[in-house]
């Protein structure tokens, strides 16, 4: 089973983050020249929320338009699901699909250590089954055993 920690360790722990004091225009900013969809929002190394793409889209389209200075604790998601390194990748996925969110934290205690994304759920769910189904065609031909 494969754990989160396992995923940080082949992915990396960088993630990108904005103050709740950054503006909306300067985070997206953020976003296009990362061209990274999600900045976390810390204070220091506490995580206040996320802010997204889905976050900025919805925010327009229910006002229309928002002032060039709207900071971005106005229209972040302040709930923020995490995990931490020991947690499964398939109670990631769990997590991310009843939820319907896209990106998780991952914190030891809490300090932030990186951030995963369902994109990196998945494809090491996808690796996990590559390896288990080379593992019983190998024992189905007999390839474990010299045969």
């Amino acid at each position: 089973m494969s754990l989160v920690g396992d995923l940080l360790e082949g992915k990396g722990e960088g993630s990108w983050s904005v103050t709740p004091d950054t503006s909306v225009q300067e985070a997206l900013k953020v976003l296009a020249d990362k061209d990274v969809g999600v900045l976390l929002v810390m204070e220091g190394k506490r995580v206040m929320g996320i802010f997204s793409e889905r976050d900025y889209v919805r925010t327009i389209a229910s006002q229309g338009t928002l002032a060039e200075n709207t900071p971005v604790r106005d229209i972040m998601s302040p709930e923020v699901l995490y995990v931490t390194p020991r947690e499964s990748i398939a109670e990631c996925m769990a997590l991310m699909t009843s939820n319907d969110i896209r990106h998780l934290p991952v914190l030891q205690g809490k300090e932030l250590v990186g951030l995963i994304s369902i994109g990196d759920v998945v494809k090491e769910m996808i690796s996990g089954k590559n390896i288990e189904i080379q593992q019983l065609e190998n024992y189905i031909t007999g390839l474990l055993y010299g045969g």
